[in-house]
């Protein structure tokens, strides 16, 4: 396995979204196309998925495969991107190197929240999620 190191590019406080909870922000002015955090993942074996479905860690989970019947948590702070329909960062699952990685759409200005859109690695999806979307203040 390689060496992964953690980002200073990141930093967690107070989501500016209603309700969101804790938010990540950039340290640093971001530029488009940058890797802002490469996370480890853990894949969620199959025959865990019944006894999670209840957990309130369903909320923190990325869903991949041709079914979304896959799921992976992200380590770092790739588990607390909150999603917008309009993101500043997508993130691209590796499964062979188990990581995922935040990259930023455009650039992004220090002290800006970094949102994700939740849809499998297509950032301009407008699918409804399992959750109410409060878009965030303008």
């Amino acid at each position: 396995m390689k060496k992964l190191f953690t980002s200073d590019n990141v930093y967690i406080r107070e989501s500016s979204i209603l309700n969101a909870g804790r938010g990540v922000y950039a340290r640093y002015d971001i530029k488009k196309n940058e890797i802002i955090e490469k996370c480890p993942v853990i894949e969620v074996p199959k025959h865990d998925l019944a006894n999670l479905r209840e957990s309130i860690l369903v909320t923190y989970f990325y869903y991949f495969g041709k079914n979304r019947n896959q799921l992976i948590i992200a380590l770092g702070f790739g588990s607390i991107y909150n999603h917008a329909y309009e993101p500043n960062a997508r993130y691209k699952i590796k499964h062979t190197e188990k990581t995922i990685d935040f990259i930023a759409l455009n650039d992004i200005e220090k002290d800006t929240e970094i949102t994700v859109n939740y849809s499998y690695e297509n950032p301009k999806s407008k699918s409804l999620l399992w959750f109410e979307v409060i878009s965030p203040p303008k």
